[in-house]
C-alpha cells in the first residue's frame, strides 16, 4: 500500500515536501515514481528514483526545483518541491514498480502500484 501526503495550498515561490509511505512491501525492491495530474489534463511523469536510490530522473518542467529521495529505513519516498509555480498545481501520485527506473517516465498509466493522490495548489 502506498500513501501520499504533504499536499496543500501555497503561494508561488513556496516549498512543499510530499511523502509517500510504503507498507506491506519491501521498498528497496522497487523503482519509485511521482506523477501528477492537473485539472483537465492527462497524468504526467514528474520524477523517478531507482530501487537503490543511486539514480534519479526528472521531467523537464521540474528539473532544478524538485528533488526525489528515499529513506528505506522509514519505507518512505519524498518529493521536495521548491520554487513552486502555478503550473505545478495538480494532484500528485506516488507509484511503485519492480521494473528498472529507466522505464518509469513512460509509465504514466502503467505503474504496478499506485497510491491515492495528494493535492497541491499553487496560487500566483
Amino acid at each position: 500500500q502506498l500513501q501520499a501526503s504533504g499536499g496543500g495550498l501555497v503561494q508561488a515561490g513556496d516549498s512543499l515536501r510530499l511523502a509517500c509511505a510504503v507498507s506491506g512491501r519491501t521498498l528497496s525492491r522497487y523503482s519509485m515514481g511521482w506523477f501528477r495530474q492537473a485539472p483537465g489534463k492527462e497524468r504526467e511523469f514528474v520524477a523517478v528514483i531507482s530501487y537503490s536510490g543511486g539514480n534519479t530522473y526528472y521531467a523537464d518542467p521540474v528539473k532544478g526545483r524538485f528533488t526525489i529521495s528515499r529513506d528505506t529505513a522509514k519505507s518512505t519516498v519524498y518529493l521536495q518541491m521548491n520554487n513552486l509555480k502555478p503550473g505545478d498545481t495538480a494532484v500528485y501520485y506516488c507509484a511503485a514498480d519492480l521494473k528498472p527506473w529507466t522505464v518509469v517516465p513512460g509509465k504514466s498509466s502503467g505503474m504496478e502500484y499506485w497510491g491515492k493522490g495528494t493535492e497541491v495548489t499553487v496560487s500566483s
